[in-house]
This record gives C-alpha cells, structure tokens and sequence, in this order.
C-alpha cells in the first residue's frame, strides 16, 4: 500500500500526464501514473489515431513504459480524467496481467480521488496465464 505522500505524487503524475493526452477524436484526456515496489513512479497518457484501432490507453501507456525500464512489481495506478472514469476492460485486463495485487486511483479533474478500488474488484475471474494452461491439458 502506498504512503499518503506516494499517492499523492502518484495523482499529481497522473494529471499531469493527462495535459499531455493527444485526443483530437474524443476531446477524452486521460492520464495515468504507475507506482512500483521500488518507489518509482511511470506515467502515460492515451494517444489517438484516425484509425481507432491503433489508439492507446494511458493505462496502458504507463503499464508498458514500466516494463520497458525493466519494472514489474507494481502497487499502485492512479487514472485522471474529467470525471474520474473507469479504465476500459482491454486496460482492466492488461492491469490484472501485470499488476492483479494493485490499488487503483480514479482521479478527477480536480485532483480528488473519486473512487479507490483494486484491480480485482475492477475485473474479477481475469482471463489468466492459469486459463491458457487449463486450456492446453488436452482431452
């Protein structure tokens, strides 16, 4: 669980990164900022295309920079949007991939936290890597 002064870093990354959203389609600006068990800190913000299909997340985004700079051990992720939404469920199960233990932040555009929940309440019975072995003992 993070400190009170980590989550607070944790949403002033998030809305920081959500200035930096390229949404000319939606006008939805979204920013995300990933804590690691070692106290690092790994924001993104999604990117829209004209081709929707290759939009990215900033869930996503974060999550990936991490991996990218070797991180995978991850406590918390706070998402800033105008409202404090939800992450989509491609995010939801990319975040139950990588982070299932994680708490997770819905941040407003004020900077409250709207709602704190956790990654399994988000996308409870996740597809898993435990579903592709259940899938391959043949029969």
């Amino acid at each position: 669980m993070p400190s009170p002064q980590q989550r607070s870093r944790l949403v002033e990354e998030a809305l920081l990164a959500r200035q930096r959203a390229y949404a000319p389609y939606s006008r939805y600006q979204v920013g995300a900022a990933v804590l690691t068990a070692d106290g690092q800190i790994y924001v993104g913000c999604n990117v829209e295309n004209a081709a929707y299909p290759a939009t990215i997340c900033a869930e996503r985004v974060a999550l990936t920079s991490a991996v990218a700079n070797g991180q995978r051990d991850f406590v918390a992720l706070a998402v800033a949007t105008a409202d404090g939404g939800t992450p989509c469920g491609i995010c939801r199960q990319v975040m139950a991939e990588l982070g299932p233990a994680m708490e997770v932040y819905l941040v407003n555009g004020q900077g409250q936290v709207v709602h704190s929940t956790t990654v399994k309440a988000l996308l409870p019975d996740s597809f898993s890597a435990a579903s592709l072995i259940a899938g391959t003992s043949g029969g």
